[in-house]
């Protein structure tokens, strides 16, 4: 380096600093140094060797400024090196520029240049384009005529012909197009036209070729022949692709549509079994055409026996859709629709043929229905159903009420029984609608069973009514029936019938939750029979009890004479009930009679005015006992039915010569009838007339002495049906109100 640089370069290393670091560098390296010169010379004997440690600095210090010095000049060679670079990079690129600027006017000049040709140009593709016109012109000539051949021959159905003239006469666009540089025709124009003339005929063709395949198998082989040739072929130059196979498979599928499912051809009101029926028979028909007839004349790949199934399947399905959100269907026609698409279709006749072989694939065809059209359709026929029944089982029960008020006599079977054909006519009704719905399935059978035993119950309790209005028109003497009783006595037998029958209603399995509503019911209308019938026995006896007890009673037995007289006259027709239900009516007769006998003794009419008088009642009773026993007996009720019987447990009580013994006949009597009350007890101690009050208190007690016994089985209630008169106070127990 030069004497100048260094001086230059001195200056500027012995200056300030240009930046804030730097200072701050310079304060630190200071702060450092003061701290190292006041560590060394801490101690004075330290400062001899101060010579020593200036001299080694002074060394160190020179060493670090040369180093320095050497990157600094190293620095500025490299800067200098660059800049002599930079100088000669700008040197190349203005030499760059300027050559660019000769290449732009060159290319000027060649663009003016080539201006000047461009008509020559075009006289040249004019030229090439008249040279190619006149080498085809004798073929173009001929296109017109070939346009108007062609659409003869796609008029006449002679489809391969057409087709043939159709690809030359595109072969031969393709040909000119090149040539004439993309240039269109006008004579190419028809193409277009004639070539979707040639698809409409392929799809005429494929929507009727069941009928084809019968009549003329040729044409729809042409047909397909077009469609699968065309279907490979790549689409004419300007044309936009068209799936031939496609359109020929969907217009057939549209002809199969529209020759048995077209909007014309649904069913209208009550047509429906008829349009069922014909579908029966021409849709078997067709799958066999399609297997034997138009198969053969189509590729493999169209699987058009299984095309033909599933497409009939579809447009069925589709219109049977449409049948149900048309007006609403009769119970007739839902009926026979549920039959139809469940078994009929499905069976052998139909889908379900042995004939149809694999190619069919009937085993992927969605179900005709839908759950929720069956739902529909069996609520329709449920529905219908059932406003049907309700009015025929009205009807007859209308008829026989009518008869209960006829002079005639109820009629009688051959064995003397009463009898009407009302049961049978109601059981029939539902037992019929029940079996039929058997032909469509478990389901509807299930809904048409809960729906006859629903009808049977509403059935029993207008029956039930009818009687009621019945009695009530009867007693009131508003509509006065001559034969009253026997016709009660008839629809007791009715009763017997409805319920002896009633098992055919039933299914194997199936618990009906209505079948209790219908017992409960059947229960009902017996016990109301029973109740209308004992009535009218109560009614004719009552004024002869009325006489009972009393001294005529203890001295002659024509009071109770009369009782049997009467009851034997009410009940004489009894015979003509059917067992059960007339040993039960008898038996439920003997105890109204004996209940009535009960509370005329309970009555407190007679007291007995000595031990003779009891005596003679305790006979009467015994006597009375016999008589009823023997009255029962002659009409049919067996003996362990009674409840004479308690006449002589009361016997007992009467015949007592020791009034402080009574205790134990009042248990005892008890025991037997565990519903006898002090109330009862008391007035039968009034009607011995010599009970003191203590010994008709300790008679009392002994009802409460004990356990409360358990009836004797087969005992029924008689005491507690027996209303008692008020006991007065002095017969009133310590625990009593009065006490």
């Amino acid at each position: 380096m030069d004497p100048a640089a260094k001086e230059e370069m001195e200056p500027a290393l012995t200056a300030g600093p240009e930046w804030p670091e730097q200072e701050w560098a310079e304060q630190l390296a200071r702060g450092a140094a003061l701290k190292w010169a006041s560590g060394i010379f801490y101690r004075p004997e330290q400062l001899a060797r101060l010579g020593q440690y200036r001299s080694r600095e002074r060394q160190r210090t020179s060493f670090l400024e040369a180093r320095i010095k050497s990157v600094v000049q190293s620095y500025l060679e490299g800067v200098q090196t660059g800049v002599g670079q930079l100088a000669r990079a700008l040197e190349a690129v203005q030499g760059t520029r300027e050559a660019l600027g000769q290449a732009r006017r060159q290319l000027q000049d060649l663009a003016e240049g080539a201006q000047t040709l461009e008509s020559l140009r075009e006289q040249v593709v004019e030229h090439k384009q008249l040279q190619a016109l006149s080498q085809f012109l004798p073929r173009l000539r001929a296109v017109p005529a070939a346009v108007a051949h062609t659409q003869t021959l796609i008029d006449t159905r002679r489809l391969l012909e057409a087709y043939v003239n159709l690809r030359e006469l595109e072969q031969l666009r393709e040909d000119t197009w090149a040539p004439l540089g993309g240039l269109e025709l006008p004579i190419f124009e028809g193409l277009g036209p004639l070539t979707e003339a040639l698809g409409l005929a392929v799809e005429r063709a494929a929507g009727a070729a069941g009928q084809l395949a019968r009549e003329d198998p040729a044409q729809l082989v042409a047909a397909v022949r077009v469609a699968e040739v065309e279907a490979g072929h790549k689409s004419p130059l300007g044309q936009p692709p068209w799936d031939w196979r496609q359109r020929f498979l969907r217009a057939l599928q549209e002809g199969l549509e529209r020759v048995h499912f077209g909007t014309s051809l649904l069913p209208g009101p009550g047509d429906l079994a008829d349009w069922l029926e014909a579908l029966r028979v021409a849709l078997p028909a067709q799958l066999a055409t399609a297997e034997a007839l138009v198969a053969p004349c189509c590729p493999p790949q169209y699987k058009v026996v299984r095309l033909w199934a599933h497409t009939l399947h579809g447009g069925l399905r589709r219109s049977l859709q449409q049948v149900l959100t048309g007006p609403e269907l009769g119970a007739t026609e839902a009926f026979t629709l549920l039959h139809w698409a469940q078994h009929v279709y499905l069976g052998p006749e139909m889908m379900g043929s042995l004939e149809l072989g694999p190619e069919a694939d009937v085993s992927q065809l969605e179900p005709l229905l839908s759950l929720e059209n069956i739902e529909q359709l069996e609520t329709t026929f449920v529905d219908q159903v059932q406003a049907s029944v309700a009015q025929w089982l009205q009807k007859a029960l209308d008829g026989e009420v009518a008869e209960w008020g006829l002079e005639k006599q109820p009629d009688t079977d051959s064995s003397g029984f009463y009898h009407s054909s009302m049961p049978a006519i109601v059981l029939q009704i539902l037992d019929e609608n029940i079996r039929v719905t058997s032909l469509v399935g478990e389901s509807l059978q299930r809904r048409m069973h809960g729906m006859a035993l629903s009808e049977l119950s509403k059935f029993l309790r207008s029956f039930n009514d009818a009687l009621i209005r019945f009695s009530r028109g009867h007693l009131r003497g508003e509509a006065i029936a001559p034969h009253y009783v026997p016709y009660l006595l008839a629809t007791l037998n009715h009763h017997t019938a409805l319920r002896s029958s009633l098992s055919v209603l039933q299914l194997d399995g199936v618990a009906s939750v209505t079948w209790p509503r219908v017992e409960a019911a059947l229960e009902e209308l017996q016990r109301r029979i029973c109740r209308l019938v004992l009535e009218a026995l109560v009614a004719e006896l009552q004024p002869l009890f009325a006489a009972l007890p009393s001294r005529r009673w203890l001295s002659s037995p024509e009071l109770l004479d009369d009782v049997c007289q009467k009851t034997a006259s009410f009940c004489g027709d009894f015979w003509r009930v059917r067992s059960p239900a007339g040993q039960m009516l008898l038996a439920e007769a003997e105890r109204a009679v004996v209940l009535q006998y009960l509370r005329a003794l309970m009555q407190g009419r007679l007291a007995c005015r000595g031990a003779a008088e009891r005596t003679q009642a305790a006979e009467r009773l015994r006597q009375d006992a016999t008589q009823l026993q023997e009255l029962f007996q002659g009409l049919g009720l067996e003996e362990g039915a009674q409840c004479a019987p308690v006449l002589l447990a009361l016997r007992e009580l009467l015949s007592l010569q020791d009034p402080t013994l009574l205790g134990l006949e009042v248990a005892g009597l008890r025991q037997q009838f565990p519903d006898v009350s002090e109330d009862h007890v008391s007035a039968l101690l009034d009607l011995r007339g010599d009970v003191s009050r203590e010994q008709r208190l300790a008679a009392l007690s002994s009802l409460q002495a004990g356990p409360p016994p358990s009836p004797p089985e087969g005992r029924r209630v008689l005491f507690s049906l027996v209303p008692a008169p008020t006991p007065v106070p002095s017969s009133c127990l310590p625990s009593g109100p009065c006490a």
